[in-house]
C-alpha cells in the first residue's frame, strides 16, 4: 500500500484547526450539557408526574432519535427561525449540547438516587432547606459516583462531535472528508482523523480516572 504522508502533511495545518475546533465543540456541549442535565435530571425527579411529564419527554426524544437527524433539524430548522440564517457552529454546540444534556440527565438522577435517602433527612432536621440538602450533602457524595459515567459521556461526546461534519462545520472530520474528496484516497485522511480522536478521548480518559482517584482518596 502507498501510504502518502505528504498529504496529511499539507493538511496538517486544517486538521489541527478542526482539532481545536472539535475541543471547543466538546468542551461547549459538555459544559451547556452538564447544566441542563442537572437541571432536568432534578426535574425528571420531582413528584408532580405533570411537572416531570415535559422532562420525560424531553429525555425520550434525545434519547430515542439519533443525533444526526437532531443535528440536521437543529441546523436547517430551529437555529434559521431564531438567527433568519443557518449558522453550522451554532447548530452543533445545540445539537451536542442538548442531545449530552438527556443522556447526563439521567447519570445525575441515578447518582442523586443511590444516595441513601437518610441523607437528606439527616440534612433536614439540622435545619437545610431541600435546595441546601442538595447543594451540600446530597449532590458532592452523588458527584464522586457519578464520574466514571460522565467521563464515558463526555468521552461519546468527542466522538459524536464528527457529525458536525455533514453540515460543514469546519472540524477533523470535516477536513478530512475535503483530504479524500482533493485526492481520492482513504487511508491517510481517515486514518489521521483517527489517530487524532484516539489522542483526544485517550488523554480525556487519562484526566477523569486521575481525578477520580484523587476524589476516592479524600
Amino acid at each position: 500500500m502507498d501510504f502518502r504522508f505528504d498529504i496529511i502533511m499539507e493538511y496538517a495545518p486544517f486538521l489541527l484547526k478542526g482539532t481545536l475546533l472539535t475541543i471547543g465543540l466538546s468542551l461547549a456541549g459538555i459544559a451547556i450539557g452538564t447544566i441542563l442535565g442537572l437541571f432536568i435530571g432534578l426535574g425528571k425527579m420531582v413528584r408532580n408526574k405533570w411537572i416531570a411529564m415535559p422532562f420525560n419527554w424531553y429525555i425520550t426524544f434525545f434519547r430515542g432519535t439519533p443525533l444526526f437527524v437532531q443535528i440536521l433539524l437543529i441546523h436547517f430548522g430551529v437555529v434559521p427561525a431564531f438567527l433568519g440564517k443557518t449558522h453550522a457552529i451554532t447548530a452543533a454546540i445545540i445539537a451536542l449540547s442538548l442531545n449530552a444534556a438527556a443522556y447526563i440527565a439521567e447519570i445525575f438522577r441515578a447518582g442523586i438516587q443511590s444516595i441513601d435517602k437518610g441523607q437528606m433527612e439527616a440534612a433536614r432536621t439540622l435545619g437545610m432547606t431541600h435546595v441546601q440538602a442538595m447543594r451540600y450533602v446530597i449532590l458532592p457524595q452523588a458527584f464522586k459516583r457519578m464520574i466514571p459515567p460522565l467521563g464515558n459521556e463526555f468521552v461519546v461526546l468527542i466522538k459524536e462531535s464528527s457529525l458536525a461534519a455533514i453540515i460543514a462545520a469546519p472540524e477533523i472530520m470535516y477536513w478530512g472528508r475535503a483530504m479524500a474528496g482533493q485526492y481520492y484516497r482513504v487511508w491517510e485522511p481517515y486514518l489521521a482523523a483517527a489517530i487524532i480522536y484516539l489522542v483526544l478521548t485517550l488523554s480525556l480518559s487519562y484526566l477523569l480516572n486521575r481525578l477520580e482517584k484523587r476524589l476516592t482518596t479524600e
